[in-house]
Formats: structure tokens, sequence, C-alpha cells
């Protein structure tokens, strides 16, 4: 059954045709109904592709995305053929499917639409079926496009939550939960609890947990699923630990010690989450070892030196030190500001920030108060973005005078205009803004 063929343009106009949750602020995926029955019907007919490679895969509220990157290249660096699938996006949506580094060019993900779009429009032919999402379609070509490479692992990134998110029908040999915090609580639940218990959700029988340090009623949530599917644990804080050796504006070194070996580890990212983010990352690693994958200590070391994940704690120029981090809900930016404060302890700082709409903005806002007195408020081209007077409301309450850029580029070049090369300059508040500054500082 060959459908037609398609340009790229013709295949993203075909994706963006399905419902977008990504895009409405504070709709949930899992409005009363929801399950994963029609991507799943839509695999099946597709011969089941999720199937096809062997599966991490990654859930949590900060970190899975460094994990996931970290995993993939290690992988890579080891001789696998390894797909990796993330979201969001900075610059294009070819960014959310790779494999060994390389994302999928504009020809293979046209022609990996037109393979899968007959299959979607059988199905909506049969009316019961035919509500598939974005995210679900997106995904469905993602598994479609790694079975047609060949590869033999994929490292896949839960979009939101975990038990009714479609990467949730691959079957992992071993799933990572990173840490878990407060996020999308309209949509996941207003608790730890609650929250730990929809991650947890892509727990299979018999499968490997890597579980990073987490809360105390997170790590009881999820032991006790551990427990009731046979799922065997690992802890990162308690299995492996690790220690930092140093840094510098570009990288930090690290020792991890691991269950099966130590590993002398140098990363090209910055801030302490990461150091905990590559110690859940070789704990998932050793596992796979175990199971008989050929991944030695030297391809732990080259790989981790390796991986690129842009946006986080990433320095873009000196004088002034222009800093951008995605830091989108509480815990995240609490974490941003600590990282400040050890980087970059005596240096005068211009905040550029704009967020979405859906977050606890009084929260987000209460952790950046301490750290500035100049801060521009700004909004990414994006529907979900709040309006800088929301956010110009929060400051004043705090007693911080804020001015307003309608734009993130006029935001940047506003504080550019202001500070001194001794100065910094940080970017945070949504990956949509730090998609933005990027362009910026690309020239793009």
């Amino acid at each position: 059954n060959q459908g037609e063929e398609l340009n790229y343009s013709q295949a993203e106009e075909y994706l963006n045709s399905f419902i977008n949750y990504e895009k409405i602020p504070g709709i949930s995926y899992a409005q009363p109904g929801y399950n994963l029955r029609h991507v799943e019907e839509l695999l099946n007919r597709m011969g089941n592709p999720q199937l096809a490679a062997r599966t991490i895969h990654i859930a949590g509220t900060k970190g899975k995305g460094s994990v996931a990157a970290m995993i993939a290249q290690v992988l890579s660096s080891s001789g696998y053929k390894t797909g990796l699938y993330t979201s969001p996006h900075f610059h294009t949506l070819r960014e959310r499917i790779s494999t060994d580094g390389n994302l999928i060019s504009e020809v293979e993900f046209a022609t990996a639409m037109a393979e899968i779009k007959p299959f979607i429009e059988s199905m909506r032919k049969g009316t019961a079926l035919s509500q598939l999402t974005y995210f679900e379609v997106l995904t469905s070509l993602a598994f479609a496009y790694f079975k047609k490479n060949q590869v033999d692992f994929q490292v896949l990134e839960v979009g939101l939550g975990g038990r009714l998110d479609a990467t949730n029908l691959s079957s992992p040999i071993v799933c990572v939960i990173t840490p878990i915090s407060l996020d999308h609580t309209q949509i996941l639940g207003n608790s730890l609890e609650e929250i730990a218990w929809e991650k947890a959700g892509i727990v299979k029988p018999g499968c490997w947990v890597v579980l990073s340090p987490q809360p105390e009623e997170v790590a009881s949530v999820i032991s006790n699923v551990c427990r009731e599917k046979e799922a065997k644990m690992v802890q990162v804080g308690k299995d492996i630990t690790w220690h930092k050796i140093g840094s510098d504006l570009y990288s930090q070194s690290l020792v991890i010690e691991g269950r099966r070996n130590n590993y002398q580890v140098s990363i090209p990212l910055l801030g302490d989450f990461q150091l905990e983010n590559a110690a859940s990352a070789v704990a998932a690693l050793e596992v796979l070892d175990y199971e008989g994958f050929n991944i030695s200590t030297t391809d732990i070391e080259r790989g981790l030196a390796l991986v690129k994940w842009p946006g986080r704690f990433h320095i873009l120029q000196e004088h002034p030190t222009v800093l951008v981090d995605g830091a989108h809900n509480v815990a995240a930016m609490r974490g941003l500001v600590r990282n400040i404060e050890a980087y970059f302890a005596h240096k005068r700082i211009f905040l550029v920030f704009g967020t979405s709409c859906d977050k606890d903005i009084p929260g987000i806002v209460n952790e950046m108060v301490p750290l500035s007195r100049q801060v521009i408020v700004t909004r990414a081209a994006h529907s979900r973005s709040a309006p800088p007077s929301t956010l110009v409301a929060e400051f004043s309450k705090r007693g911080i005078d804020v001015e307003i850029r309608e734009t993130v580029a006029e935001a940047i070049s506003r504080a550019l205009s202001l500070a001194n090369r001794t100065d910094l300059i940080c970017v945070t508040g949504s990956l949509f803004v730090v998609a933005e500054a990027l362009d910026y500082f690309s020239g793009g």
C-alpha cells in the first residue's frame, strides 16, 4: 500500500493537521478517557516498529533530555547504531529524531511520513480510532524511521508524564527516572506522589529501573511499582555515586563510582545537576553491559566527553558572559540560581526572562529575586508564552522594577547595551526563549 510522495513541507503540514497539546496551555493529555488505544492500533497496523530496536526509556521532570543524550552518545561511541528521540526542539522538528548524532534529513522525514500516512488514513476511515495526536504521529514516525535504519538501540525521552505517553508502547531493557518535582501540575496531578505514579507508568515487568536521587515520597511510590512489576532497581546516590573533581566555564570533571567500575569523566556541560545526570546515564549503561552488550569503560569516558546538549546552563560568549538555560519550573530555576552563585559569585547579573503561561510563575519569580535587580521580561514567539505584563506584575509585587521588550532579540540587545564586559547576562524561563537566544547569537 504505497502512498503518495510528499516533500518536507507537505509532511510537516500533514503532521500539523493533528491536535497538538504542546501548543495549548493547560490542556491535559490525560483528559478523561484519553488512552493509548489509537496509537497502539496504528503501530499494530504498521507492524509494531517500536519493538524492532532495543530500548532505553527515560522519564522525569528535569534532566531527562540530558541523560538521553549522554546514553545515546556513549552507545554510538561503543559502535552501536543508536537512534535518539527527544522533545521539544529549538529550531527544527528534525532535532527530535537523530541517529548517531545526525538529524533525520528533510527527505528522510518526508519519506517516513509518506510511508506511515496510508496507515493513518485507513484508521481515519474507522471513526472510533481516528483521534491521533501530533505527538503520537511523530512518535510513530520516529519508530518507523529507526526500524528502517536498523538501529541497534533507540533512546526515548518521554514527552510528558510516562504512563500515557506514546513512547510508552516500547519495550525497554532499562528505564531511567530522573529527578521528579512539581511541573505541569494541572496535567499530571497536584502531589509528588501522583506525578511519580504517572512517571512510573513506564516501568515494565522485569525490566531494569535506574532511579535518580528523589524526594522520599517519590522514591517510595516508584519502589512499590518496581516491586509489583518485579523490576530490578539501581539507585543513583546509593548503588552508584560520584564526586566532582573540577570545572571551568566549558566542562567539568568527576569520578563516578559505579557498581562494576570507576569512571573518570569529563563532560562538556556545566551545572551540578549534570553530574547527577552523568551518574544516572552511567548506571543505565552499566546495566546494558551487565546484560551482555559490549560497553567498555573507555567507551563511557569517551562518549560522555563528546555529549552535546545545548541550551542548558550553556555559555554562548564571554565579555560580557552570556548564559542561556531552559529552566521552566521552580525546581529547575532553584538549581539555575544555585549554579549561577557557584560559577559567577561576583558578577553583576542581567536577567532576560520569558516563560509559558501554564507555569507556576509566582514560584519561578520567587526563586529569581535574589539574583538580580536588573530584569528584562519578554516573550517567545510561541502560542503558550505568558504575556510580559503578567511577569511584570509578579516582579513588581516583590519590589523589582523590570523593563519590557516585545521580542527575545530586542531583550537581549537591550541587555547587551546595559552590560559591561565583566557582567553576566542570563537568558532563561523556557526552552522557546532559549531557542531564540541561540538564533540571535548564531546570526540565525
